[in-house]
């Protein structure tokens, strides 16, 4: 597997807004764009050839509203962009690498994403993207 580059580092939030306004207001992190995923909003904010991901619930049943209710807010995961994510995803399963998803699913900017199982990593959750060659903005 190929890992290109850390696509982006997720934080889970309460405010979306607060949180853009803290990052271009104190940091001058412009805000690049904004996105609904099913029940998470989400905005991306650009860091060099990275990216941070602002992610927040939009509703009880939301797997970010669970992960602040449980934890707090903070650091949700780390996004690592791959060439090839059905290889990358064989590659694990074939090193006994517990997957959250099996196939990829369509994530952030039109991205095939899918989520390696914390219990496998050191209790992060990593995410695997591979990208469209053209992105698909919202």
């Amino acid at each position: 597997m190929k890992i290109k580059r850390i696509e982006h580092i997720a934080i889970a939030v309460s405010s979306l807004k607060q949180s853009i306004d803290l990052l271009r207001d104190t940091f001058g992190l412009p805000l690049e764009y904004e996105e609904q995923i099913g029940q998470t909003r989400l905005a991306m904010l650009p860091v060099g050839q990275s990216y941070i991901e602002l992610l927040e619930g939009q509703g009880p049943e939301s797997g970010v509203t669970k992960w602040i209710s449980e934890k707090g807010t903070g650091l949700f995961h780390i996004c690592f962009e791959v060439e090839d994510i059905d290889g990358a995803l064989a590659e694990l399963k074939a090193k006994g690498v517990k997957l959250r998803d099996e196939t990829p699913r369509i994530g952030h900017g039109g991205a095939r994403i899918a989520f390696i199982d914390p219990s496998s990593t050191g209790n992060v959750l990593i995410e695997l993207a591979e990208l469209p060659a053209v992105p698909a903005r919202v």
